[in-house]
């Protein structure tokens, strides 16, 4: 797989901090791979530790993006904010953590880590999973029918 925004980085020469940018076609491709209308700006600012062979990372995360709304469909603008903590571990060594206050691991190959397909994995898990314009409402008679919300699925299932 080709990632939509890559920013390798050699362990050997690892700065201890790292902005990177998604470019106009970076950013158009991650918007596809996300399933939103655009990413319209996308940076992040890494600080970067090596404790022994993995590679402790907090990164702060600044993008716009574009959602449809989950009632109107119309394009909702976003700001999105976060900060966030990772550790790159050798491949095969990432552990399944369930401490949600424990960093996600992510493997490398023992020479260099992406910090472009980081960001991208971040802006997706920070983005909103329901956006709604402005005043969208949803309409409480599509919701409401004689039997409520499934009679229709138990009348299928009846039959």
């Amino acid at each position: 797989m080709v990632a939509e925004f890559s920013r390798p980085v050699a362990l050997e020469r690892m700065p201890s901090t790292m902005m990177v940018e998604a470019t106009a076609p970076e950013r158009s491709a991650l918007a596809g791979r996300l399933r939103i209308v655009a990413v319209a700006r996308l940076r992040c600012r890494f600080t970067l530790r090596r404790v022994g062979d993995a590679v402790e990372a907090e990164g702060a995360l600044e993008a716009q993006v574009v959602q449809d709304c989950v009632v109107s469909l119309e394009p909702v603008a976003q700001a999105v904010s976060e900060v966030f903590r990772l550790r790159f571990v050798p491949e095969g060594e990432e552990r399944d953590l369930m401490d949600p206050e424990s960093p996600d691991e992510i493997g490398h190959d023992g020479r260099t880590i992406d910090l472009g397909e980081a960001a991208a994995e971040q802006l997706a898990l920070a983005l909103d999973p329901y956006p709604r314009a402005d005043g969208a409402e949803l309409d409480p008679s599509a919701t409401e029918d004689e039997g409520g919300a499934f009679a229709g699925l138990a009348q299928l299932r009846r039959d």
